[in-house]
C-alpha cells in the first residue's frame, strides 16, 4: 500500500536542537535524512557533536544551558533582516510588535558570549531559518528538561511564528 504522505511537500529547512534522534528518534531521523537527500537544508544545535551534526549544513555547539541566548538572537536577526512573515503575525498572534521591539537588543555578539557560538554562525543560522520557505524545528527532552524548558519551548514556538512556519504542510 503506497503511502498517501510520501509525495507531500516537504521542509527546505530542518532546524534540529537539543535532540539526538538518530539514536532516540530513528523513524524521524529517517524522514530528515531523506530530507536532505531531497535538498534540505539543516542546522543542528546541540553541545554534543551527534550523528546528525555531521550531516548538518551548520552545526552550532552551543554551551549547555545557553539554548534560550541563541534563540534570541536569532529572532533579532530575523527582526533585522525583515525575514519576519509580519502578515502572519498581524493575523494570528497578539502583542507581536511588543515582541519584536524586545528581540532588537539581543544581537548575535551578545548571544555569542554567552552560547560559545560565533556571532557569524549565530546569523548563518537565523538566515537560512528565516529565509525557508518551509523551516521545521525539532527538538526533544534535551531542551525541555532544563530549569528554563518552557522559556526554550517558547523562544522556538517564537521563531516559528514570527516566520509564519506554522499550519503548513
Amino acid at each position: 500500500m503506497s503511502n498517501p504522505l510520501a509525495d507531500m511537500e516537504k521542509p527546505d529547512l530542518i532546524f534540529c536542537i537539543g535532540t539526538n534522534m538518530t539514536e532516540c528518534h530513528p523513524v524521524a531521523a529517517t524522514r530528515i535524512k531523506k530530507a536532505l537527500k531531497r535538498g534540505a537544508k539543516m542546522i543542528v544545535a546541540d553541545p554534543r557533536k551527534i550523528a546528525l551534526a555531521e550531516m548538518a549544513d551548520l552545526y552550532l555547539p552551543i554551551r549547555v544551558g545557553s539554548d534560550v541566548a541563541l534563540l534570541l538572537a536569532m529572532a533579532h536577526v530575523i527582526v533585522r533582516d525583515d525575514l519576519v512573515d509580519h502578515t502572519f503575525l498581524q493575523e494570528r498572534t497578539t502583542e507581536c510588535e511588543e515582541f519584536l521591539e524586545h528581540v532588537v537588543e539581543f544581537t548575535p555578539e551578545w548571544a555569542s558570549e554567552i552560547t560559545e557560538v560565533p556571532a557569524a554562525d549565530i546569523e548563518k543560522a537565523a538566515r537560512l531559518y528565516g529565509a525557508a520557505d518551509k523551516g521545521a524545528i525539532y527538538y526533544t527532552l534535551g531542551i525541555t528538561e532544563h530549569i528554563c524548558g518552557v522559556d526554550n519551548v517558547q523562544s522556538l514556538c517564537n521563531l516559528a511564528m514570527m516566520t509564519g512556519n506554522l499550519g503548513r504542510e
